[in-house]
């Protein structure tokens, strides 16, 4: 059974930083593309970075780049957000997301959601002042 778990996430202040895990099991991440995404209360769900299969290609969303740094360990079968100077808008419940895609083009642009078919539970990240 594929399963995905998220961890990581807290309370913080601004500026602060956080590093969000997806541990991985049933399968292992060698062949799957990963995304990270996060919804807001009333808010749509929005991708927030993707890494392919091979974590040679990478991607973010206009909003966290230069913050955001996603990577994998495929020996830990993990993969990684790390969210450096955080604002309140990052707020948000973060879901790590995973596709059997070894394709390097996966994650040229942000995939939709509809693009993953298997999810964590998700992690609250909360920057507050």
């Amino acid at each position: 059974q594929l399963q995905l778990v998220e961890s990581g996430g807290g309370l913080v202040q601004p500026g602060g930083s956080l590093r969000l895990s997806c541990a991985a099991s049933g399968f292992t991440l060698d062949y799957y593309g990963i995304g990270w995404f996060r919804q807001a209360p009333g808010k749509e769900r929005e991708g927030v970075s993707c890494i392919s299969s091979s974590g040679v290609t990478t991607n973010y969303a206009d909003s966290v780049k230069g913050r955001f740094s996603i990577s994998k360990d495929d020996a830990k079968n993990t993969a990684y957000l790390q969210m450096n100077f955080l604002k309140p808008e990052d707020s948000a419940i973060y879901y790590c997301a995973a596709v059997r895609n070894t394709y390097p083009s996966f994650c040229q642009v942000l995939p939709h959601h509809w693009r993953y078919n298997s999810w964590g539970r998700g992690t609250q990240v909360t920057v507050f002042s």
